[in-house]
C-alpha cells in the first residue's frame, strides 16, 4: 500500500475492524511500571485471567522509587508498599522485571529505546501518557488507562479509535543553544496545548532530520502536552545506527529484513494528511515556561502575558490564575527571576546527550548559593556512560547532587518535591499546579537553560555561556 507511515503501520496491526472508526489492534510491546503495574497485574489475577504474552510484557520500576544514593525498596512509602507485590506478581506471570538492583533499571521511556525494545512501526503501549516518547525511534507508541492495561495483559490487543493524521514540519537551522526541548515548547506555545488533539503526529522537516535520536525522543515526549497521544519521527539512517546491536534489536538476516521493512514504512512522497502545520526552527530562541501549562511558554528574554490582551475570556481567566499561582505580574521578565531549585532529569531530558549539554554549561563553575540542584540520569546505562565520560565529576564539583535513575522530582510521588512557594527550573514535561509538589512553581526549560539557571541562581540564558564569556 501507499500512504503515510501511520497508515501503513496501522494497517499492519488491525486484527479486526469494529466499525465507527474503531479497530481491534495488535500490540507488539507492553510496558508496565511500579505505580500502575502492580494493580493491573492484581486485577488480572482477581479476574482469573492468564497473561496472554508475558514475553511481550516488560516491568520497570521508576515512578515510586527513591533516587537517593544508597536507596532500597523501602526508601519511599510507595515503593515499600508496591514493590513486594510487583515482584511477586511479575514472578508468577513470568514477566521480566527491571528492579532497582538491575543494571538495566531506569525510566521506562528511556530504558525501552536504549535496549532496542522499541522499534520503528511497532505498536507500543504503557500505562503512562509519555509513552509517545518512543516515537523518537519511529515506534507508534501511546499511553493507556488502567482498564486498557488489563485488556492488553489478557489479550495482547486493544480496541482503539483510529486517530486522524497530522504532519508537523519543522524546517530551518536552529540557532546555537536551541535544542529539541525549545522546538517542542515553541510549537505548543504557538498552536496551543490542544493543537494536536485527535491526531497521530508525524514530525518531519530539515530541523527534525538534524536532531539526534535522543533529541527526537525529547520532541516526541511532549506530544501529549500538545494534545495528541501519538507522535513519531520516521526512521532513517540515524535510527538504524542507534538501534543496531541493541540487546533486543534483530540480528543478522533478521536485521536486514527488519531494516528493509522500516525503510518501506516511511511516508510516500505526496502522501496526504488530515492536518499540516509548520514551525520555523530558525526563529526559535531558548524557551522558558511562565505559567501552569506547557503552552504558557515564551522566549527566554520574553515576559509574562497580560490577561487584558488575551484573545478570549477563557484564556484571560486561565492566564490570571496561572500568574497568581506563579506569583508573577503581567509583563514580568522571566530572565532574572530567582530560583531555589534546578532539576535535570525525567523522561524528557535525562539521556546522555542531555547531561552532556548541561555539563558544558556547568564545567568549571559553581551552583549559586541557596540553590538545590539535582541531576538524575534516566537509566543505569546513562549513569554508567556519564560517569565514564567524567560528567558526574563535572556536576558534583559544581555543587549538583548526582542521583540514581528514576522519575524523581518530575512526578513528586516519591517524596522528591519542590517545597511550597519555591521556583524550580526543570527539564521535565509538566508544570501543572502541584506537579512537582504542593505549591511548587515550575519553569520548564532545556538542559542548558536549567544548568545556567543553577549557576546564576536565577532564570538565565545559556547562550551567554557558549562563547566562554562567562567565567567561574
Amino acid at each position: 500500500m501507499t500512504g503515510t507511515m501511520f497508515e501503513k503501520a496501522w494497517a499492519e496491526h488491525v486484527v479486526k475492524p469494529l466499525g465507527g472508526g474503531e479497530d481491534l489492534v495488535w500490540i507488539d510491546r507492553h510496558f508496565t511500571h511500579d505505580l500502575s503495574g502492580p494493580f493491573s497485574l492484581k486485577s488480572l489475577q482477581e479476574h482469573g485471567l492468564a497473561l496472554r504474552r508475558p514475553d511481550l510484557t516488560i516491568a520497570v520500576v521508576d515512578h515510586g522509587v527513591s533516587t537517593e544514593t544508597g536507596r532500597s525498596e523501602a526508601s519511599t512509602p510507595a515503593s515499600e508498599k508496591l514493590m513486594p507485590l510487583y515482584r511477586d506478581l511479575t514472578s508468577q506471570y513470568g514477566v521480566r522485571l527491571f528492579s532497582i538492583d538491575d543494571e538495566r533499571q531506569g525510566i521506562v521511556h528511556v530504558v525501552g529505546p536504549e535496549l532496542g525494545l522499541c522499534q520503528p512501526g511497532a505498536f507500543i503501549v504503557c500505562g503512562d501518557s509519555h509513552t509517545c516518547t518512543q516515537g523518537g525511534v519511529g515506534a507508534i507508541a501511546w499511553g493507556i488507562g488502567s482498564t486498557e492495561v488489563v485488556q492488553v495483559l489478557a489479550t495482547q490487543t486493544l480496541i482503539v479509535l483510529r486517530p486522524k493524521t497530522m504532519l508537523v514540519r519543522i524546517d530551518g537551522a536552529t540557532s546555537p543553544g536551541v535544542g529539541a526541548k525549545d522546538l517542542i515548547l515553541a510549537l505548543i506555545a504557538k498552536y496551543g496545548a490542544d493543537g494536536g488533539s485527535g491526531h497521530a503526529i508525524e514530525y518531519a522537516g530539515t530541523a527534525v532530520e538534524a536532531l539526534s535520536i535522543e533529541g527526537r525522543m525529547t520532541l516526541c515526549n511532549l506530544t501529549v502536552e500538545f494534545g495528541a497521544r501519538i507522535g513519531f519521527v520516521a526512521p532513517d539512517e540515524k535510527t538504524f545506527d542507534y538501534l543496531m546491536d541493541r540487546p533486543w534489536s534483530p540480528r543478522g538476516e533478521a536485521w536486514t529484513a527488519a531494516s528493509a521493512h522500516w525503510r518501506w514504512l516511511r511516508s510516500d512522497p505526496g502522501a496526504t494528511y488530515d492536518k499540516w502545520i509548520e514551525l520555523d526552527a530558525g526563529a526559535v530562541a531558548p524557551q522558558i515556561s511562565w505559567g501552569t501549562s506547557p503552552a504558557h511558554t515564551v522566549a527566554i528574554d520574553g515576559v509574562a502575558p497580560d490577561p487584558a490582551e488575551a484573545p478570549d475570556a477563557a484564556t484571560a481567566e486561565a492566564w490570571r490564575a496561572a500568574l497568581e499561582y506563579m506569583a508573577l505580574r503581567p509583563g514580568a521578565r522571566l530572565a532574572g527571576l530567582r530560583v531555589q531549585n534546578v532539576f535535570i532529569g525525567s523522561c524528557t531530558n535525562s539521556r546522555f546527550e542531555d547531561l552532556e549539554r548541561a555539563a558544558e554549561v556547568v564545567r568549571g563553575r559553581r551552583v549559586a548559593e541557596g540553590v538545590r540542584a539535582w541531576v538524575v540520569p534516566g537509566s543505569q546505562s546513562v549513569k554508567r556512560q556519564a560517569e565514564a565520560a567524567g560528567l558526574r565529576d563535572v556536576f558534583v564539583q559544581a555543587g549538583f547532587r548526582w542521583r540514581e535513575p528514576g522519575c524523581s522530582m518530575c512526578v513528586s510521588m516519591n517524596g522528591e518535591k519542590v517545597p511550597p512557594g519555591e521556583r524550580c527550573v526543570s527539564t521535565s514535561n509538566r508544570n501543572f499546579v502541584g506537579r512537582q509538589g504542593p505549591g511548587a512553581r515550575t519553569h520548564l526549560a532545556s538542559p542548558e537553560t536549567a544548568a545556567a539557571s543553577a549557576i546564576e541562581g536565577r532564570i538565565a540564558d545559556a547562550r551567554s555561556y557558549a562563547d566562554g564569556s562567562r567565567h567561574a
